[in-house]
């Protein structure tokens, strides 16, 4: 839904980093350390994670974007559980199983495009649900004697939504205290007023955890992205830091730094690519005029989904705006997440399939790797 007009300006947290930037200093950890091949290739491990992460924590079902107005709905299957993402009469979202509770069938097919729902009609049997779930109707009620309606609507779990992303949680207790913790951060960019302009889901031949990890380091941004955004950014200078369990990275020219106001946020975006890692699963680019959701959804040990959301501020009303956004679009996720990105993981992935390492090597300035996989340890 739409936030209020208001002056965008960055919060102290992303001050802070631009300000390390201009001193021209890099985020590098003390040490070589080492990840072991296991953590990406054995079953059980695989399996624990899902128990233990994915079944636990909240995770990003999609932008608030995806559904932007009342009485919409979208059906999600990402994360191999059927959802249906829907918007009430009033506005508020809700994260709803895509089951009919008459006899399990599925509800929606809407093909990633949101859908009106001020009702949702099951296509068997006609019980018919309020875009929040609440079952107001089904035929030949006097077959159903002593039913009560309020103890029959959809499954629903957990959600919050926030700085212009909509999580759910397996968790009914979930109370969200660590994903609210990066709200001002998001709504300094004004996520949730967005447009969104493009969306795609690639299959990846790799451990999730090898797609998350290509985004945690600018070691290789000057070598795999030789080609495509390489040009952008400086080698290696990196700063970055810690919101709860989520990492905040900040990439730009501190030439242009020192030069600008760091309070102007229009100019800071210009010259700052922030990029956030929100635990366990999710990946935000924020480049200078769009904005790329990265969802990673684990389906085996060897294969995930990557859900590419890319946010623009507005609509594109002119062909010149729309092939504007097409160009960014299409280095971003066909060039550099797909064909690079994507990638490399589904190799790395290969080679550590076949037994032959034992551990995977980090560098300093990898270190933002070895502290995602500390943390998904600490969940095990």
């Amino acid at each position: 839904m739409d936030a209020p007009t208001r002056t965008l300006r960055p919060s102290p947290g992303q001050r802070a980093l631009a300000e390390a930037l201009a001193r021209g200093e890099a985020m590098m950890g003390k040490a070589v350390q080492a990840v072991p091949s296991s953590v990406y290739i054995d079953l059980e491990r695989f399996e624990a994670e899902q128990q233990a992460i994915f079944r636990k924590l909240p995770l990003i079902v999609a932008p608030t974007a995806l559904v932007p107005m009342a009485n919409q709905a979208v059906t999600h299957d990402g994360y191999g559980t059927p959802l249906i993402v829907s918007r009430d009469g009033q506005g508020e979202a809700h994260v709803l199983a895509n089951v009919c509770r008459h006899r399990g069938t599925r509800l929606l097919e809407t093909d990633d495009e949101p859908t009106p729902a001020s009702r949702i009609v099951c296509p068997y049997h006609a019980w018919t649900y309020r875009s929040d779930g609440q079952l107001i109707g089904l035929p030949r009620a006097d077959c159903f004697p002593g039913l009560d309606k309020s103890d029959h609507g959809l499954i629903s779990f957990r959600d919050f939504e926030c700085g212009g992303l909509i999580w759910f949680s397996h968790d009914q207790n979930e109370d969200f205290a660590e994903i609210e913790m990066l709200c001002e951060d998001f709504d300094a960019f004004g996520i949730s007023s967005h447009y969104l302009y493009k969306r795609k889901t690639h299959e990846v031949a790799a451990n999730w955890k090898l797609v998350i990890d290509a985004f945690l380091e600018s070691y290789h941004v000057q070598r795999l992205h030789a080609q495509t955004i390489a040009p952008f950014f400086a080698d290696g200078i990196t700063a970055g830091d810690m919101i709860g369990p989520h990492q905040r990275a900040a990439v730009g020219r501190s030439e242009y730094l020192a030069e600008i106001d760091r309070d102007d946020w229009a100019a800071l975006r210009r010259a700052v690519t922030y990029t956030y890692q929100v635990f366990p699963n999710t990946i935000l680019i924020m480049s200078p005029d769009y904005i790329n959701v990265l969802v990673v959804m684990p389906v085996a040990v060897g294969k995930c989904l990557v859900e590419d959301f890319m946010l623009i501020a507005e609509r594109p009303e002119t062909n010149e705006a729309e092939a504007h956004w097409r160009r960014s679009w299409d280095l971003l996720d066909g060039g550099t997440f797909a064909a690079e990105d994507f990638r490399a993981a589904a190799l790395c992935h290969r080679g550590l399939q076949s037994g032959l390492l034992k551990e995977a090597t980090l560098g300093t300035l990898e270190n933002g790797i070895a502290e995602f996989h500390a943390r998904v340890e600490a969940m095990l």
